[in-house]
């Protein structure tokens, strides 16, 4: 039987605005409704970022609970991923919202160049977001913006950083980051195969119209794929994508091309090593 596809939905970030594109969910009501819309569409993960009014990036813990209640409300078992990237904050602010213990979290576990600033990742603060994540069994997923990254999360599992196999993202088209290149997408599954064998799921973000690219590349090569407004606001270069859920059926066509059937949420959670899902009041068993 050919491996399921889960489908991450990247519904917000730190830097769409709705100048850029109306559909993008900037406040909590709006993220529910679009994470919603994205679930019945075949998405099994939200990746979630919160704003502030202002549509400004935020960390506001008060907001990710409320998001997460929301979402596990309308999105029976979807896997739950909270953003601990450093737009959204600075130092240990950035994990603030860990105690909610979200099902994943992103972890970056290296600095890089971004297109206008250092995206810093000290390795202090790296330590001390994978010890919450350990603690509050809270499942990192392990942000590869280079290939130092991939090594680097080897280290930490040697070192009981990291528990059981890890799920790792490539991302590439940031602009002074990783630039799309298919023989380093080819190397970078390679590596993660070398270092933590060949069933360990890896997943793969395009960066705007890199985003379609990605999709296609990791759905063919039999890994996950992540797609969203929080990377692409538009459904080609004349297009703005109308929904999240737009995205999300797109990448969902990408999968029937290739024969690839897409996780259910409880399909996904056993592919990634989760726990089961929370039941919420007022949410069918």
């Amino acid at each position: 039987m050919t491996k399921p596809c889960i489908i991450c939905v990247a519904i917000t970030g730190s830097l769409p605005t709705k100048a850029n594109n109306p559909a993008v969910p900037i406040t909590v009501s709006e993220q529910i409704e679009s994470t919603h819309e994205a679930f019945e569409a075949g998405a099994a993960i939200v990746h979630a970022h919160v704003r502030n009014d202002d549509e400004t990036p935020s960390s506001d813990p008060e907001k990710f609970a409320a998001l997460k209640e929301g979402i596990e409300r309308h999105c029976p078992g979807m896997i739950i991923q909270f953003s601990t990237g450093g737009r959204s904050g600075a130092g240990k602010t950035r994990g603030g919202m860990l105690s909610l213990r979200p099902d994943m979290a992103s972890l970056s576990v290296g600095s890089n160049n971004f297109p206008t600033r250092v995206y810093e990742n000290p390795p202090d603060l790296v330590d001390w977001l994978a010890l919450e994540m350990l603690v509050r069994d809270v499942k990192p997923e392990i942000e590869a913006f280079d290939l130092s990254h991939i090594l680097k999360a080897r280290e930490m599992a040697d070192k009981g950083q990291l528990e059981g196999t890890p799920c790792i993202q490539f991302v590439m088209g940031v602009r002074n980051a990783m630039p799309v290149d298919r023989d380093v997408f080819d190397y970078y599954i390679h590596t993660v195969h070398r270092l933590f064998g060949k069933d360990t799921p890896w997943c793969a973000a395009g960066i705007g119209p890199h985003q379609l690219t990605l999709n296609e590349w990791a759905i063919a090569a039999g890994g996950h794929a992540r797609t969203g407004l929080e990377d692409n606001v538009r459904l080609d270069r004349d297009t703005l994508a109308p929904s999240n859920a737009a995205l999300v059926r797109r990448a969902v066509e990408i999968c029937d091309k290739n024969d690839r059937p897409v996780a259910t949420p409880d399909q996904a959670r056993a592919l990634l090593g989760l726990r089961p899902a929370t039941i919420t009041k007022g949410q069918a068993a």
